[in-house]
């Protein structure tokens, strides 16, 4: 049996009621964050950007333009709220995919979810058959596939926006089949592109790529099923021969769901997931001995070198390129003992103390002395202060990389809360949120996505500082 067509049959078998109880709660716990990073990222000039590229003022459909109080068709609004959904590098994050699974799935899901009007329970089971085909496929390909440059968000994020669009629109396992391996035609997204609006296009990108495979397939397209394993297909050309384990896809499917072990990990900071540990080791510190910008005299960050590749950005030029930079991250996490959503935006990232406290940190990959060699989340900052004492702390990995380290429910409502009044008023918040929580009772999906109608006087306050 073919990988696509193996892919195809278990997600046709799966049910709702095959979940465990916890299953079902991280999903909803997805669906929360993506909501409220969503919500907040709608206001970036990138979204703004492809929105006014691609629908014009009288845009309609089925399908709610998040942040807006607008709908566009399924495919434009899937564009546009993919877009938003990464650009501010808030979104959850994936040990086995090496990238960021929800955003993959959701714009794209929830938009066509609005047009069949599918039920909460209907959209729970649809994102974790895509959550696991993404995991699968992402056993199979990492970390050669990361390494070699691929943005495995939107390469292997295809995959799992298709599989669960597939499954949403009820397809047979034959059709989704067709839609997966559809999907390996569409997969794109280098990491060059980080640190600029193109991160978050590739997000856009997949889930309109994702959804347009899913309705190909319904209407009868048909795809070769040896889209993964032929000597030209996805797991060749993108890996190459010697560099996957293609039974990784299929052996002990959802034995654990992915989604529950090792689990998704959702963001403390609005910044790239390699920066966290380095971030949470410098805030310990910190707070411990009381550090100001002016007390340090030196910083030593080691972090992986594979997470180093794409963070030693000892001079961000743009604010997306900050998210990217380990040295600014921590550089801001001495001067707030914190790290937020200000510290990337209205040019931040030229503050004079920011650029002061920059020419202090020394960033450089951890060795086998520091972490053993299967740790490639952990992180060990160094601090000289002015006096010349010298205090250091090591994570093995940021609180929130897993679900045996998650951060509490006050956490997540908090970040939920604080991203959603960039748009939306304080009881309108409290109503979506409560939405979210029972979301698995919810007999129509434009229910929630009604309830995500933004405060224009709240918007347009915002809007010219991050949008213009």
């Amino acid at each position: 049996m073919s990988i696509a067509l193996g892919l195809g049959e278990r997600i046709y078998a799966t049910c709702y009621e095959d979940f465990p109880e916890e299953v079902i709660h991280w999903a909803k716990i997805a669906l929360l964050d993506y909501v409220g990073v969503t919500l907040a990222g709608s206001l970036e000039p990138a979204p703004c950007i492809v929105e006014r590229t691609m629908v014009g003022p009288s845009a309609t459909g089925p399908s709610r333009v998040i942040g807006r109080n607008y709908h566009a068709s399924i495919s434009d609004a899937a564009m546009i709220n993919g877009a938003s959904s990464h650009v501010l590098d808030f979104d959850d994050c994936s040990n086995t995919i090496g990238g960021h699974p929800t955003v993959s799935i959701l714009p794209a899901l929830i938009a066509l979810a609005e047009d069949v009007r599918a039920s909460g329970k209907a959209l729970i089971l649809a994102y974790v058959m895509g959550y696991e085909v993404e995991a699968r496929i992402g056993r199979a390909v990492n970390f050669h596939h990361y390494e070699k440059g691929w943005h495995p968000t939107a390469t292997i994020g295809v995959f799992g926006c298709a599989a669960a669009c597939s499954k949403l629109l009820e397809l047979n396992a034959q059709q989704i089949a067709n839609a997966i391996a559809i999907a390996a035609s569409l997969a794109s997204g280098l990491k060059v592109n980080f640190g600029t609006m193109v991160k978050s296009l590739h997000v856009g990108h997949c889930a309109r790529n994702g959804l347009l495979a899913a309705q190909l397939a319904r209407e009868g397209f048909d795809a070769s099923m040896l889209a993964f394993e032929h000597k030209q297909g996805f797991f060749n050309v993108f890996n190459g021969e010697g560099t996957y384990k293609a039974e990784c896809v299929l052996e002990g499917w959802a034995q654990p769901y992915d989604i529950l072990r090792p689990g998704i990990a959702i963001k403390q900071y609005p910044c790239c997931a390699s920066t966290h540990p380095a971030v949470d080791a410098t805030i310990t510190l910190v707070k411990q001995y009381g550090l100001t910008p002016a007390k340090v005299a030196k910083l030593e960050s080691w972090t992986h070198k594979r997470r180093l590749n794409h963070t030693n950005r000892p001079d961000p030029r743009t604010a997306l390129d900050a998210k990217f930079s380990v040295q600014y991250c921590v550089s801001r996490a001495v001067m707030h003992g914190s790290v937020s959503l200000e510290h990337f935006e209205n040019n931040a990232h030229t503050d004079a103390t920011a650029r002061s406290m920059l020419t202090k940190v020394f960033a450089a990959p951890y060795t086998d002395a520091q972490f053993p060699p299967e740790n490639h989340f952990g992180a060990e900052v160094r601090i000289t202060t002015t006096d010349g004492k010298v205090h250091s702390h090591k994570v093995d990995q940021p609180h929130g990389r897993t679900t045996n380290n998650p951060l509490s429910a006050q956490m997540l409502k908090a970040k939920f809360a604080s991203c959603a009044s960039r748009v939306m008023k304080a009881d309108d918040i409290e109503r979506l949120y409560e939405l979210l929580q029972g979301i698995e009772h919810c007999k129509d999906i434009r229910q929630l996505t009604d309830a995500m109608k933004v405060s224009d006087d709240v918007r347009k306050a915002d809007v010219p500082a991050r949008a213009a």
